[in-house]
């Protein structure tokens, strides 16, 4: 069967769901919009490429580069951990297209980019679906939930092509210094969460003189290696993620690395499964912060910005895990918009709350555990930035919280 008959074998506008973050299968994307008048394309994370013209509708639970601010944009909201049941009552594919290695001993593996696409594939299957792997000799081969039997593929379709690769920036003086507050929180033995950028890296970077530590991650990069090279990581206890993106180092390290277990987001995600990690802790970010201890991580002017992501999953677990921490780790300062982080009540539907911690540079407040007068507080006199505080403990006084 070639693409062209498949491709006429789907229901008039098809979902069609592809790999998204950075291992989308271009080549074959390419091929199913130039056969396909209309469709909804489904990619958690989009980048930029992605097609975006009249017959198409951008679906997703977590908005991309490449799907942020278009018109065709249909957002669904979903904590991560929850797309999978989405696919399988909601919204069921009528075609997936994954990004694999070649074909080993009847599998191929998903490489880089797990995720929610196992779900994907089985809904697809268990409803009539159909299934297409762009096969790319350049994508790492890695075990775990990444493996999918090759006859659940109906269509391989050869595309070799070096994988993108983060950018290395410097990490600056407020991350750094973030991430060494947060880092002085987390003992040894501890199980850590934490995404890509300058404040997690740093983080993660700053403990490489602790002993025992454990992965068990929505997503690592590089900072990951670092604490694998430093002795740091327990070699006991595999590297346990959903996605990964990094360096060319990173990409040759986890090829075919048995330390390294790729897993499916119900796993990964489940809040029930990261409590059972000890001394879990869990470092995300934020867009704003109120006094009474609630996070926008997803918004700006009421504008959907990203999403949910697994920032609720994880605080959840955290939360629930003996010894552990659910930490925001942001700027006081937004540089772009030249506004406050610490805001007295966020106007914008919420991403989370009740976490342990509210990181800047200007220090740790303390929020879980204390009464919402100590959490105002403790947010104003520790992690705001000197230059909004007088005006923070006047709205407080307003909100009751003073």
């Amino acid at each position: 069967m070639t693409l062209s008959e498949l491709l006429a074998t789907l229901p008039d506008n098809p979902r069609v769901v592809v790999t998204g973050n950075h291992a989308t299968p271009w080549h074959v994307l390419g091929l199913v919009d130039a056969a396909l008048d209309r469709y909804r394309l489904w990619a958690l994370n989009g980048q930029p490429g992605l097609p975006d013209r009249e017959g198409v509708e951008l679906e997703t639970s977590f908005v991309g580069p490449g799907q942020r601010r278009s018109p065709r944009l249909r957002y669904v909201p979903s904590r991560l951990s929850l797309v999978p049941t989405l696919f399988h009552r909601l919204q069921v594919p009528d075609l997936v297209v994954v990004h694999t290695t070649p074909p080993r001993d009847g599998f191929v593996s998903l490489g880089v980019e797990v995720n929610v696409l196992p779900a994907a594939i089985e809904a697809a299957r268990a409803h009539g679906g159909k299934v297409v792997a762009q096969v790319n000799a350049e994508m790492p081969w890695t075990h775990g939930d990444a493996l999918v039997p090759v006859d659940h593929v109906d269509l391989v379709v050869p595309a070799d092509g070096a994988l993108p690769t983060a950018p290395s920036h410097p990490i600056d003086d407020d991350s750094a210094h973030i991430g060494s507050l947060v880092a002085e929180r987390v003992g040894d033995g501890s199980t850590l969460q934490a995404g890509i950028g300058a404040v997690p890296d740093a983080t993660l970077r700053g403990l490489t003189g602790r002993t025992g530590l454990r992965i068990w991650t929505e997503m690592f990069s590089d900072s990951v290696l670092a604490l694998e090279q430093a002795g740091a990581l327990d070699p006991s206890v595999p590297i346990r993620s959903s996605f990964l993106f990094g360096s060319a180092e990173l990409l040759a390290w986890v090829h075919d690395n048995p330390r390294v277990e790729m897993l499916r987001t119900e796993t990964t995600n489940d809040p029930a499964r990261i409590a059972r990690n000890h001394g879990m802790t869990s470092v995300n970010t934020a867009l704003q912060v109120d006094l009474f201890g609630q996070a926008n991580a997803s918004r700006i002017n009421a504008r959907i910005h990203s999403g949910f992501g697994g920032q609720t999953d994880f605080i959840v677990g955290a939360l629930h895990s003996p010894g552990g921490q659910a930490l925001i780790a942001l700027r006081s300062w937004h540089p772009k918009a030249d506004l406050s982080t610490i805001v007295p009540m966020v106007e914008e539907p919420l991403t989370s709350f009740q976490m342990s911690a509210v990181v800047t540079e200007q220090g740790v407040a303390d929020v879980f555990g204390h009464d919402q007068r100590e959490q105002a507080a403790n947010l104003i006199t520790r992690a705001a930035h000197p230059s909004v505080r007088d005006e923070l403990w006047e709205e407080a006084a307003e909100l009751g919280l003073a």
